[in-house]
């Protein structure tokens, strides 16, 4: 989630995609990657004045909407770059800027989009309070009234941001509630990612590096089941019959081991690089494989030209990767499918 900033002057925009509003994470703003005088790249909400140079309403009540619009404007503005009329090598550094973040924007958004939805699912049988069972501290009918709408959809959390009225609400017991001033930015940010974390028996304020890391171990063994799924064995068959033996869906790699008994495992999807550095997702090449690492780094482009080849690891926490025999390395390419597949291949898995 980004504050609602604009640049005070008119840069040129190179891209754009959708953001979640910190106040109400039912509503999306548009965001443009806008090309700043010192080279660098920087989102900045986009203006809704479409006289001059905007692309139509900045609000959306709907994320598949944001999304496609965002994609359209997008094909738009491929060739924007190349219209700035730059030397080659200056040109070449904005593009990998802009791939990498856009691409950054869509996987991240796909990833968090799906931790919610399962957060969710994991919860769908708990009990909803009644309105009259809740207590909030120091609050007002106004206040209880507020938060057992939010308690109705997410009854798991334990810290609710009220934007409107500019308070938190930390529980306290079963149905007691603590009104808390609150108007940063992180405390929605916080309040957001409690949806997510909270499902997973996990806090909002935690780090959330960490925190997702364990929410993808806790998704595997369910990305695991989709193995077992028809609609999957026919992905999966068509896939080996073009000779495609790794297909990344969202943060899960669907990984061909062609070992003595040839089977498809899941892994997870690594960090290519460290973004703080600038290295961007390089969505060509292959990845070479030396051990039987559960994490798949996909190849990437640093912004000084290096290309870094692609490999698979273990987590940090997992001690270090069975190696293969030199014979045995193999050297794959990858095929990156749409993000909200996994979202959809999920929602095919029944409870038990």
């Amino acid at each position: 989630m980004k504050p609602l900033r604009r640049h005070r002057d008119r840069l040129p925009v190179l891209g754009c995609w959708p953001q979640q509003w910190i106040k109400d994470d039912a509503v999306w703003h548009m965001f443009e990657l806008q090309l700043k005088p010192d080279g660098n790249v920087a989102w900045y909400l986009r203006g809704d004045d479409v006289a001059h140079g905007g692309y139509g309403s900045i609000t959306y009540q709907d994320y598949d909407a944001a999304v496609t619009e965002a994609k359209s404007t997008n094909l738009l503005l491929k060739d924007a770059v190349e219209d700035l009329a730059l030397p080659f090598e200056q040109a070449e550094s904005i593009r990998l800027k802009v791939q990498k973040a856009l691409t950054a924007e869509e996987r991240l958004m796909s990833e968090e989009r799906l931790m919610l939805m399962e957060a969710i699912k994991r919860h769908v049988a708990d009990p909803r309070p009644r309105l009259e069972d809740l207590t909030v501290l120091d609050g007002s009918d106004v206040l209880q009234a507020e938060l057992h709408k939010r308690l109705l959809q997410h009854p798991y959390v334990q810290l609710v941001f009220l934007a409107r009225y500019g308070v938190r609400l930390e529980r306290e017991g079963d149905f007691t509630w603590r009104v808390i001033g609150a108007n940063s930015h992180k405390v929605g940010l916080y309040a957001y990612r409690e949806k997510v974390a909270r499902g997973f028996g996990m806090s909002g304020t935690d780090h959330w590096g960490q925190t997702k890391a364990a929410i993808r171990d806790a998704l595997l063994p369910r990305a695991n089941k989709l193995l077992h799924l028809a609609s999957v064995k026919l992905l999966l068959a068509d896939a080996l019959r073009r000779g495609q033996q790794v297909l990344i869906v969202g943060s899960f790699v669907f990984w061909y081991e062609d070992s003595n008994v040839p089977h498809w495992v899941v892994k997870q999807v690594g960090i290519s690089g460290k973004s703080e550095t600038g290295d961007t997702m390089w969505l060509e090449g292959t990845i070479l494989s030396k051990n039987h690492g559960r994490i798949v780094v996909l190849p990437y482009i640093k912004e000084n030209g290096e290309r870094v080849q692609g490999h698979t690891k273990n987590a940090p926490h997992d001690g270090k990767a069975l190696p293969r025999h030199r014979n045995d390395y193999v050297e794959l390419p990858f095929e990156v499918l749409d993000g909200d597949l996994m979202y959809s291949l999920f929602g095919e898995l029944k409870y038990e």
